[in-house]
């Protein structure tokens, strides 16, 4: 018998290509991730030989030139292996013969958890997926970015989710506005199992924030929505609004970088603070300028939902003669509790339930806000930034 190593290399003389040497050295590993490593159809076709008896989990080949051709290979590999749980064959030159091989892998393979696949695919070969995927619940994360998806490639996208397993679904960088983003909102508004959706840089327009309105109204399992540059207006906005009054389920909503002025901010924190049952804990609309009226607005949403937190561009018009000196709300903690004879070791444990050194930011945000320390809301968010710099959502 050869080994693996052996296996490879045999391969690669059989279909006259260079070995990649890092292949060969972490034959090992659980991890297979040969981005950028210029393999071509014939160098798909020796690694698939060398992959069909290897017990890998994940195995990137973005960027590899890899074409039609080479999803063939992989097409077959993977009928017989059954350990590749995340596959990455972004940017290959797929096209739609690559699509339709894709397509007949997922229908095939019940190992696969995850792939991505942002490879300039057009509207027929979204069909491709959305009948591959129709029938296969296993499929969790299902990258499409970066493709040339519009019309009726909305629509076949809006039949995808259909499927009974998808819960994470990025479709970043296409073309879905107008008929394309409304039939796609139309699939979304039955969907029942879609809790991470990403559609920024699709100019869904004012359009396609009314029929992502109309889907929030009957959607209740979605939880982080992107909508970051999307050509939305105040109008659309508003139109997003109406469903949100009815949603009890999304907790994180995206609109950097869009046409929105004070207006549009102003509707989004009325839209929480006269709707009790909302979940919304994040808005990012970081790049609108409010005002003074939004500010105050917001305070006082805050005191009905401590867990709130909106990133806004700052106040305009707002002159500072003089800025006032900074208090560090890390000494103003612990001024407070020398005072009352406390340890921070008591105040964090008091808010640590389950004693496991972790709690929530929003756990965190809202024991500070309900103790008595003199800090105002924006020290309390400085401090969060400063437990959490990589945004983890946890304090440690």
């Amino acid at each position: 018998e050869m080994s693996l190593a052996e296996v490879y290399m045999q391969a690669c003389r059989l279909v006259g290509v260079v070995p990649v040497s890092y292949f060969i050295r972490n034959l090992d590993s659980p991890a297979m991730m040969l981005t950028h490593h210029g393999l071509g159809p014939l160098g798909c076709k020796a690694l698939a030989i060398a992959l069909t008896d290897m017990h890998i989990t994940t195995l990137g080949l973005g960027d590899n030139h890899i074409q039609a051709e080479g999803a063939k290979y992989l097409l077959e590999m993977l009928r017989a292996n059954f350990t590749v749980q995340h596959l990455d064959l972004s940017n290959n030159h797929l096209k739609s013969a690559g699509a339709e091989y894709v397509a007949k892998m997922l229908l095939d393979n019940i190992s696969l958890r995850s792939i991505k696949l942002s490879n300039g695919f057009t509207d027929d070969d979204a069909k491709y997926f959305s009948d591959a995927l129709s029938t296969n619940p296993r499929i969790k994360e299902l990258d499409l970015s970066h493709n040339e998806f519009c019309g009726r490639g909305g629509e076949h996208l809006g039949q995808l989710l259909n499927n009974e397993g998808l819960e994470v679904l990025d479709l970043s960088w296409n073309h879905l506005r107008m008929k394309g983003a409304v039939a796609f909102c139309a699939g979304l508004k039955v969907n029942i199992m879609v809790k991470y959706l990403d559609l920024s840089w699709n100019g869904f327009g004012n359009e396609g924030a009314l029929a992502m309105g109309e889907a929030l109204k009957f959607n209740n399992t979605l939880l982080h929505l992107n909508l970051n540059n999307n050509r939305l207006t105040n109008e659309g906005v508003s139109m997003l609004c109406r469903g949100l009054e009815f949603n009890d389920t999304l907790r994180v909503l995206l609109l950097a970088y869009n046409s929105l002025t004070v207006e549009g901010a102003l509707a989004l924190v009325n839209v929480v603070k006269n709707t009790p049952k909302t979940a919304l804990e994040e808005i990012n609309i970081c790049n609108v300028l409010v005002n003074q009226n939004f500010v105050h607005l917001l305070e006082v949403t805050c005191q009905e939902h401590p867990g709130l937190d909106v990133q806004y561009g700052g106040v305009g018009g707002f002159i500072a003669k003089k800025p006032p000196k900074r208090v560090d709300p890390m000494k103003v903690i612990q001024d407070y509790l020398d005072q009352r004879k406390l340890r921070l070791w008591d105040f964090f444990r008091n808010i640590d339930k389950d004693g496991t050194m972790r709690v929530p930011v929003a756990d965190f945000r809202k024991a500070v806000q309900q103790s008595s320390i003199p800090l105002d809301r924006y020290q309390i968010e400085e401090l969060i930034q400063r437990l959490d710099r990589d945004r983890t959502g946890m304090v440690d």
